[in-house]
């Protein structure tokens, strides 16, 4: 018995001597003049070595928060100790849509995110600094940022992703206050044009990111992300798209998640990381 004791243990010694670790960390705004959670999570031998890592940045969904990716797929610490890469989940705050807002100069995640949160990561963590080893994707809002802020800032992240993502706000109007951040559609209707994601494609330059998004057959953006799909046909952008049967739910991000790492992870080595 004693023995069965011991060896039970010395089992999980061992499991939590090589299993990721999550830190919940707090960063300070300066744009927005608070501070932000973050959380990070660190592969298993991260502790054990002077090595550096890629760093992948998961974006929540409307309503959500930097937590929601940890419980919507637990097994993410698995797949940072899997792939050798630093997840980053940070705060996009309710319905900001990850955009600086014109409209409440409060609001100012784009700054947050791809300059704020990106540079405090670099300073307290070993990461590969460079956009050659930073990817960026998310769920449903958090897909739209992805996309949004991989266009915007393609020397801060060399490849971007987007998973049930509002890739075209156009169609959804009076839907999820995107109206507070970015203006009504008569008085600001060029906001509505310029700062959705299908249309930035004319205006931004693709052909430096390496590009990944999916969308479930039964979800209510499948056709705005079939429809971003062809133009990147038609345009000539390389890209993989995936559809499959699915909702807009936890089971189909949990199961989405783990292909788009594996398309990160190969984007990395690529780049010798």
């Amino acid at each position: 018995m004693v023995k069965t004791i011991l060896s039970i243990f010395l089992l999980l010694a061992t499991t939590s001597l090589f299993a990721s670790t999550v830190d919940t960390v707090a960063i300070y705004s300066p744009s927005m003049q608070k501070n932000i959670k973050c959380v990070v999570i660190k592969p298993d031998n991260y502790s054990d070595s002077d090595k550096k890592y890629p760093v992948v940045y998961l974006l929540h969904g409307h309503s959500g928060s930097y937590s929601s990716w940890l419980e919507i797929a637990p097994n993410l610490k698995d797949y940072a100790d899997e792939h050798q890469m630093i997840l980053v989940c940070p705060d996009g705050g309710y319905n900001s849509w990850y955009y600086d807002s014109p409209i409440d100069p409060k609001r100012k995640y784009e700054t947050h995110v791809s300059k704020e949160v990106v540079a405090y990561v670099d300073d307290h963590y070993r990461t590969i600094a460079d956009r050659n080893h930073r990817a960026i994707t998310g769920l449903s809002m958090g897909g739209h940022g992805g996309f949004y802020l991989g266009l915007r800032h393609p020397d801060v992240f060399g490849t971007m992703g987007s998973t049930s993502g509002g890739v075209d706000i156009t169609p959804f109007k009076k839907n999820w206050e995107i109206s507070e951040q970015i203006g009504d559609t008569i008085n600001y209707k060029d906001n509505w044009k310029n700062m959705t994601v299908i249309n930035m494609l004319d205006v931004y330059p693709t052909d430096s990111l390496s590009i990944i998004f999916d969308c479930g057959t039964d979800d209510f953006f499948y056709e705005v992300n079939k429809a971003l799909h062809n133009k990147m046909l038609e345009m000539k952008i390389p890209h993989d798209y995936i559809e499959r049967p699915g909702e807009h739910n936890w089971p189909y991000w949990k199961n989405s998640i783990e292909y788009q790492l594996v398309f990160f992870k190969n984007y990395f080595e690529k780049n010798g990381s």
